[in-house]
């Protein structure tokens, strides 16, 4: 695979790279388990994404106005990101749980590295290493125990589209977070996760409208596996842990680690919930959980230990970038990234 500027090959960047994926994964699977008070106390689940979203796109402000100039060099970038990775996969997962079980849902969401490898692969024509695509593999499989997809096998043609889309928009997500480093205008990631926050926050406003919601919830306590505590602990929770150091590490991340297989990690995302919401929640985990957590462990270690898959050619060719899909995201928006595209741009 071809990596970022970071230097991932060293044994330390690709460790730093882990690292970062691992706490992001394990940052995003606490949403669910702060959410559900929230919503159990009265707000509905787009009010309590809105919330999550516009919540962590004020507390990255500063973020985003020392890197103000990240609007002008790769503006179509960040209104991709944010319409992609931030807005499209919540709008797009709770559409399609209004329809399909939740399990099944979720499994089709995580999708998303699979996805991602048939991109790098077919529309790319880059090489992908052997570990990589059995550990995205074995990941899915583990998920399919992870949600007991058994359990709610109902077909709905619209809800399983929606999920499609919602792992569509975490391929992008990757993508995107990949190509802002690339190219003759480079972002910083901390940009490019504080401004793709508030574009998905202007988005949900739209989408959600807020000022429906009765607020005043937050000021009252809420009931966490039969324990009362104040609703602002898992609100906060929800927005400076499981979405600001959630995309900040993971944005990070796909830098040091190529975004297949950061995308395999992130499937530690499901396992982290369904072992959060046990602990905290009381909700029961079953033998094939367990043993769907241990085979997405699994397919994350051997995706991540696997080497760089190279083209097998005589003579050494240039590395092609994906300009193709961050060019379309851009066209979409309106904007133009920077007059010269020789590089990278979900």
């Amino acid at each position: 695979m071809h990596r970022s500027t970071a230097s991932p090959t060293l044994p330390s960047g690709r460790t730093l790279g882990l690292g970062l994926a691992l706490v992001s994964a394990f940052a995003f699977g606490g949403s669910g388990t702060a959410a559900k008070p929230l919503i159990e106390a009265g707000l509905s689940p787009l009010h309590v994404v809105w919330l999550r979203v516009t919540g962590a796109a004020v507390a990255l402000l500063p973020i985003a106005y020392r890197h103000r100039d990240a609007v002008l060099r790769r503006p179509g970038l960040l209104i991709g990101f944010g319409l992609l990775a931030v807005a499209g996969v919540q709008a797009c997962y709770f559409a399609a749980i209004s329809r399909i079980p939740v399990g099944v849902a979720l499994l089709i969401e995580y999708l998303g590295p699979p996805l991602l490898i048939g991109y790098v692969k077919f529309v790319q024509r880059k090489p992908i290493s052997r570990g990589a695509a059995v550990g995205a593999g074995v990941a899915v499989a583990g998920l399919a125990c992870v949600v007991e997809v058994w359990n709610g096998l109902g077909f709905d043609a619209l809800g399983v589209l929606f999920a499609l889309g919602a792992a569509c928009c975490q391929v992008g997500y990757f993508l995107l977070a990949d190509a802002g480093r690339r190219g003759d205008r480079p972002v910083d990631p901390l940009a490019v996760s504080a401004y793709g926050l508030l574009v998905g926050a202007v988005l949900l406003t739209v989408l959600t409208r807020p000022w429906q919601a009765d607020w005043g919830l937050l000021g009252g306590s809420v009931v966490m596996n039969g324990h009362s505590l104040p609703a602002l602990i898992p609100a906060a929770w929800m927005v400076l842990i499981a979405t600001v150091l959630a995309y900040l590490t993971g944005v990070v991340s796909v830098g040091y680690l190529s975004p297949p297989i950061a995308g395999v990690v992130a499937n530690l995302e499901a396992v982290v919930a369904t072992v959060l919401a046990w602990v905290l929640l009381g909700e029961h985990l079953g033998l094939p959980q367990v043993a769907g957590g241990l085979l997405v462990l699994a397919g994350a270690f051997v995706a991540q230990t696997s080497r760089p898959a190279v083209a097998e050619t005589e003579e050494p060719v240039e590395a092609v970038e994906p300009v193709e899909a961050v060019e379309a995201v851009e066209a979409a928006a309106g904007v133009s990234g920077r007059s010269s595209r020789t590089s990278r741009g979900d």
